[in-house]
């Protein structure tokens, strides 16, 4: 009977024979070589090696240095494309220069990265100050970033004031967690016009869309970076993900709504219900619909005791029971 091929996958997907071959290795000093031929990726990646005194057998490599050694690789890896990086710029420096001579000044770019902060908020700015349109804006969350001055925000105030008093309109979403956020309030608070927020358990990453002409999205995690897109195509994805976003949205400025409860469970505590179901962790939860932790694990806890549950298998039972997931009418 022919012996299947192994898989082939990389070290980071470390296939299941491998981590049972290696453990056995690590906690018995070495294994045989037919134990070693179930996963024959594990001399490969170097995690089993060949012993000295019985070339029949092999014995593991601790997985810190297993680990420390890949690490390092990897670190040559990064630095080699860093030389390639350097170089392509020196190649394609002086032919860039060529190519903007002979760009005529009309030419806006469809794609463009902005860097840093100060950066992207002139390139905001000065998409607003030609605008007498409409803003739309995905807000995740209020920025405490050390990159952000106070100042930022009071010229955003003022810039968003602007544009309403232009006769233009502003709508925003921002995520449930926000609805009693007193810096959000105070903004709605100062503001005077055309302008409504709506909030959702979850919503993508930071969105603002100008005049429906050009659309900045975040470009790296710490959002020091941006992307400037004014390709038609693009732009106009951008605002149908915002419009229909904004409709399964609830209004929370100008009136805010009361969050209707099915047979005494929140509309909070059904996306936490469905997110349960799907397998996530407490962590991604809180995550996901940006509370913390603990505040997840309450309302986990508020499920269960609602539902009548006693242990985490018998909550994901009892949700799919209970019908608070089905879609309303």
């Amino acid at each position: 009977m022919n012996t299947p091929p192994h898989p082939e996958h990389d070290v980071e997907d470390l296939c299941a024979a491998g981590v049972e071959v290696y453990e056995q290795a690590l906690r018995e000093g070495r294994v045989s070589g037919s134990e070693a031929e179930r996963a024959p990726c594990l001399v490969d990646f170097g995690l089993l090696t060949h012993s000295v005194t019985d070339p029949r057998r092999l014995e593991p490599v601790t997985p810190a240095v297993a680990f420390h050694r890949m690490l390092s690789a990897m670190e040559d890896r990064v630095a080699a494309e860093r030389r390639r990086e350097q170089r392509l710029a020196e190649t394609f420096e002086p032919l860039l220069r060529i190519d903007g001579r002979r760009a005529g000044p009309e030419q806006v770019p469809t794609l463009s990265v902005l860097s840093g902060v100060h950066r992207i908020g002139s390139a905001i700015a000065q998409a607003l100050a030609a605008s007498s349109g409409e803003l739309l804006a995905i807000q995740p969350h209020i920025s405490h970033s050390s990159h952000t001055a106070p100042e930022a925000h009071v010229e955003a105030l003022a810039r968003d004031q602007a544009l309403l008093d232009r006769g233009g309109r502003i709508r925003t979403l921002y995520q449930h967690t926000l609805r009693h956020a007193p810096s959000v309030l105070a903004r709605y608070e100062r503001l005077r016009g055309d302008v409504e927020a709506r909030t959702l358990d979850e919503i993508p990453d930071r969105l603002i869309v100008v005049d429906r002409t050009v659309a900045f999205l975040p470009a790296n995690a710490d959002r020091t970076m941006a992307l400037e897109v004014r390709h038609p195509s693009l732009v106009a994805f951008c605002v149908t993900v915002f419009d229909r976003l904004w409709h399964l949205a609830t209004p929370m400025y100008p009136e805010a709504v009361p969050q209707p409860s099915l047979n005494g469970i929140s509309t909070r505590q059904r996306a936490i219900a469905g997110l349960l179901v799907e397998g996530h962790t407490d962590a991604v939860i809180a995550d996901r619909l940006g509370m913390n932790i603990r505040t997840a694990r309450v309302h986990i806890a508020k499920l269960a005791a609602t539902l009548g549950s006693e242990s985490r298998a018998q909550l994901g039972y009892l949700i799919g029971q209970s019908g608070i997931l089905d879609p309303p009418g």
